[in-house]
């Protein structure tokens, strides 16, 4: 059942309960002050708040279609006003033509109470139509909301997807380059990298970017990935992971970790010749789990001083999409062993 027939029903239930109070209490009130029998008590509370009560709802399924502006809420006085006036004058023709004709004193307090009824009958219709309206514009407002949430959703997915698009295409075309390139000369490594691609590959399109997996899972994916490249580069490419053993279970978007490795090997190997170690760093901070990593790279031909390239671009953006975050990559130079380094740091934050 939705929301809003749940809602209905609920008040239809409220609306039914608070009649039958109302006719009790007036039956009660005219009984008791006015000195007449319960039977004509009851007869009469029960013919005017059935009329009011089905005015009210004529009057909140009207608003269910057509809710008035602020300007034209004098509408409501005018419906509410006409529904009383023939509130009252339906009452006394039911009562004094087919119920109690004959009843002098009934017929007296009726005609006597006329004024009171239909004023009463007025605020009544009124207090509904308001609370009618009101409710009615909270359930719009609701509903529009709720459609520019969905609407902020599905961008935000889409641009999660847009971004991952663009991410895997560079690394494919290098692997397929470098499969190419050992077709030849290494079949045995080719097809060793043909199948290492594929299992990254499928373990790429299983994952959901919004999926939270662990640093473990995360780490054993990337190790796919580090794989290829080492058949790649050889010798050449180093790899050491430095983590707590508490890391291992801490949370982290899935397929967040590439990128950033993938930036490592770009800036350090590329325009290189030589040996390098990329090193990965897995902390536990301020409920946070800090992920560093960290390359050698020469500033002739790097140039990381230019900030983050496409790939960190992409993993900064994603972090704000998931976590409403600017501050969760930072990048950095320093120098470690009067070798320059280029270091970045991502903090995913870990909830209780």
């Amino acid at each position: 059942m939705s929301p809003n027939r749940l809602s209905i029903k609920k008040i239809t239930i409220a609306y039914i309960a608070w009649w039958l109070l109302l006719v009790l209490l007036e039956t009660y009130a005219i009984g008791s002050t006015f000195d007449f029998s319960y039977t004509i008590a009851l007869a009469d509370a029960v013919n005017m708040n059935l009329l009011i009560a089905t005015a009210g709802y004529f009057m909140f399924n009207s608003l269910r279609f057509y809710q008035p502006s602020l300007k034209n809420a004098f509408y409501l006085v005018v419906w509410s006003i006409t529904l009383a006036v023939i509130i009252v004058v339906l009452h006394r023709w039911l009562m004094a033509t087919y119920m109690f004709a004959d009843n002098e004193p009934y017929l007296m307090f009726l005609n006597g109470s006329h004024l009171l009824r239909g004023v009463v009958a007025w605020l009544m219709i009124a207090l509904i139509a308001v609370l009618s309206w009101v409710w009615f514009v909270m359930q719009d407002q609701q509903a529009y909301e709720k459609r520019e949430e969905d609407a902020a959703r599905m961008a935000r997915e889409a641009e999660l997807a847009t971004l991952r698009q663009q991410l895997q295409p560079h690394f494919l075309f290098n692997s397929l380059n470098s499969i190419s390139a050992l077709a030849g000369s290494r079949p045995e490594q080719a097809r060793l990298m043909i199948q290492q691609l594929s299992d990254f590959l499928r373990g790429t399109i299983k994952r959901d970017d919004q999926q939270l997996v662990t640093f473990e899972e995360e780490l054993n994916h990337l190790q796919l990935y580090l794989d290829i490249e080492k058949v790649r580069f050889g010798h050449r490419l180093r790899t050491e992971v430095t983590k707590e053993e508490t890391s291992l279970a801490m949370k982290l978007p899935s397929l967040l970790l590439q990128p950033i490795v993938e930036n490592a090997i770009k800036f350090g190997l590329y325009d290189t010749t030589g040996e390098i170690t990329i090193r990965i760093d897995a902390a536990i901070k301020d409920h946070h789990l800090v992920l560093t990593v960290q390359n050698p790279f020469d500033p002739a031909t790097a140039q990381p001083r230019q900030g983050t390239g496409f790939g960190l671009n992409a993993v900064q953006r994603r972090l704000y999409l998931l976590y409403a975050r600017t501050d969760l990559m930072t990048t950095k130079q320093q120098e470690e062993n009067e070798l320059p380094v280029f270091i970045t740091e991502v903090r995913i934050p870990q909830t209780a």
